[in-house]
């Protein structure tokens, strides 16, 4: 049996997760998604800088693919930020046809702000007006050149509103869940995300 001509595909994880997040997600694509990536990155309870974090994931990209080969990405909760980073600020946009965000808060979160920046330099990335986020918003040229799609929970307690978990650009969709889990979780997340991820 042949697959469709996907590239291959690569799942960034969020906060408190492993790549096992992306189990339930990988059973509805029965395979159809090779090769796939799912690297597993030291957030350290988000101390590490987001920034840190998205040369790592390019790192990871470039030996399992090379430096050249398109690929597709799949970013959930701080790793949709962490890929959209990777995106526009160290070029992943040359090689990335299809970014599509899951549950990030791409517009800031409220849920960011208690935490204080000399510990926590990854989820203070995350606050409203932050510095990475203003730089990101700031110049949307590089995601205009590829497909985005951001799903989201109006409800997501995670991301504060809710509705402010998406890209500025592309294709929005909300997902009939209540929690932020449930994104990766609930039969009525994985099939529309599914879908997404095997359209050609």
């Amino acid at each position: 049996m042949t697959h469709p001509p996907y590239p291959p595909l690569v799942l960034v994880h969020g906060l408190l997760d492993t790549p096992a997040v992306f189990d339930g997600l990988k059973n509805k694509l029965v395979h159809a998604r090779q090769p796939l990536l799912i690297p597993h990155l030291p957030l350290r309870l988000g101390c590490t800088p987001i920034a840190e974090m998205a040369e790592l994931l390019g790192s990871r990209i470039e030996a399992a693919f090379g430096q050249t080969e398109m690929i597709d990405i799949l970013g959930f909760s701080i790793g949709g930020v962490i890929a959209r980073t990777w995106i526009q600020l160290l070029d992943g946009h040359r090689r990335t046809r299809r970014f599509i965000s899951v549950g990030s808060p791409q517009l800031g979160t409220i849920t960011a702000h208690p935490w204080p920046r000399r510990l926590f330099r990854g989820i203070a990335d995350l606050r409203w007006g932050s510095a990475l986020l203003r730089q990101l918003n700031g110049d949307l040229s590089a995601l205009q050149r590829i497909e985005c799609h951001s799903f989201y929970s109006i409800l997501d307690l995670a991301v504060l509103p809710g509705w402010l978990a998406v890209l500025p650009v592309g294709e929005r969709t909300m997902l009939p869940v209540l929690t932020h889990p449930q994104l990766l979780r609930d039969s009525a997340a994985i099939r529309p995300l599914a879908l997404e991820l095997l359209r050609l």
